[in-house]
């Protein structure tokens, strides 16, 4: 049993059509059929190896799709375009990696500042103190002039969330952001995420952070051998799982 996620035409954000994805002959997504609405949070979980990852990094185009399509607000993400155009298109849609990567020759206000001055032309004063700003919304603002070896994980992916936010994007994607972080530095990198749901940005999150999910999703999509096999609110996904494979696991997490 194959889900697909349905929504109004005029809430969508995110679209995926018959999306498949191999990589020879290994087939990493499946006939993703799947919506996003502007404002809604989607967790994305799954064992190991299900295409969680896959499936996110094809939303921005990280990954090529070998047929179906994705439209964002009806751009077709994957068609045919310039690397200019790419980046443009990608400045919309925030990206949050499991290893931060920062750039390490740079301080975190110039992290922070160099992509809306190289791709969207903004001055370097109001790109500096934007940075300051989301600095502070991050909760890191006494680390303005640190250099990325200088902080922990935590602040570190934190820093990386500004990033993406300094490009403004109407879309946050989040490839597990916390999987390589100490688990005392968990919390500070989703209560930051919790405060952009609470918002009301548009985020699609693959984490194992079930408590998240049921904190802050929207809808959960479960995800295994490159299918959505379920979509439900995450209080029915945790509660009532319908499809055999979700149940078991959902057996082994709480085993």
């Amino acid at each position: 049993m194959t889900a697909s996620v349905s929504l109004p035409q005029e809430l969508q954000t995110v679209r995926l059509s018959q999306v498949c994805k191999s990589y020879g002959d290994y087939q990493a997504l499946k006939d993703i059929d799947a919506e996003v609405a502007r404002g809604e949070v989607v967790v994305i979980c799954g064992p190991s190896g299900s295409g969680k990852s896959t499936l996110i990094r094809t939303i921005n185009r990280l990954e090529e799709i070998n047929s179906g399509s994705i439209t964002f607000d009806g751009q077709n993400i994957h068609a045919p375009m310039r690397m200019k155009e790419l980046n443009l298109l990608r400045s919309r849609i925030g990206f949050v990696f499991q290893s931060f990567n920062l750039f390490p020759h740079l301080s975190v206000v110039d992290n922070i500042s160099m992509s809306p001055i190289r791709v969207k032309g903004i001055p370097a004063a109001v790109a500096h103190e934007k940075a300051l700003a989301l600095l502070d919304r991050v909760g890191l603002s006494e680390k303005a002039e640190a250099y990325p070896a200088q902080l922990s994980g935590g602040q570190q992916q934190r820093v990386a969330i500004a990033r993406a936010l300094a490009m403004e994007p109407p879309v946050m994607l989040f490839d597990e952001p916390t999987s390589a972080l100490d688990p005392e530095m968990v919390g500070e990198v989703l209560s930051v995420m919790k405060s952009l749901a609470a918002e009301g940005m548009t985020m699609l999150c693959v984490t194992h952070e079930m408590g998240f999910a049921r904190d802050v999703a929207d809808r959960v999509w479960f995800i295994d051998a490159g299918q959505i096999l379920e979509t439900a609110p995450p209080e029915e996904f945790f509660k009532n799982p319908r499809h055999p494979r979700a149940q078991r696991f959902l057996a082994d997490l709480r085993h």
